[in-house]
């Protein structure tokens, strides 16, 4: 959850001056013995839960941008975020997904050319 300024950092960014939008899910893992009978019924082992948190980033400067890409393009991350079933803030081990942004205004002088985007940040292990 968004608490405050502080609730999502990556890498030692605060990503509240980047960031508009935070969908946060909690995704279950389920082992293999998981599935239904032929009567109908579900039962299985439920392994953990993958945090996924969906970034949406405001329109960037290229200031910002190269800023960012760092972070965005690397194998891993460290990501604290502020969790509601610890109730506090907890940092694990992250990757990110595909990103692309579209650069509007290409032979203009417009301060903020690339538009918003959206990455996903991925737990790497099960929320403990």
């Amino acid at each position: 959850m968004y608490i405050d300024k502080n609730s999502l950092i990556i890498d030692n960014v605060n990503m509240s001056d980047y960031v508009t939008q935070v969908e946060y899910g909690y995704n279950k893992v389920w082992g293999g013995d998981t599935g239904r009978n032929m009567a109908g019924s579900m039962s299985g082992t439920l392994l953990g839960i993958i945090v996924k948190l969906k970034l949406t980033f405001k329109p960037t400067t290229q200031a910002e941008l190269e800023a960012l890409v760092p972070i965005l393009d690397s194998a891993f991350q460290s990501t604290t975020y502020y969790d509601p079933l610890k109730k506090a803030s907890v940092t694990m081990n992250t990757y990110t997904g595909d990103w692309s942004t579209l650069n509007k205004n290409t032979f203009s002088n417009i301060a903020r050319a690339n538009g918003s985007f959206t990455i996903s940040v991925i737990a790497t292990d099960v929320r403990e």
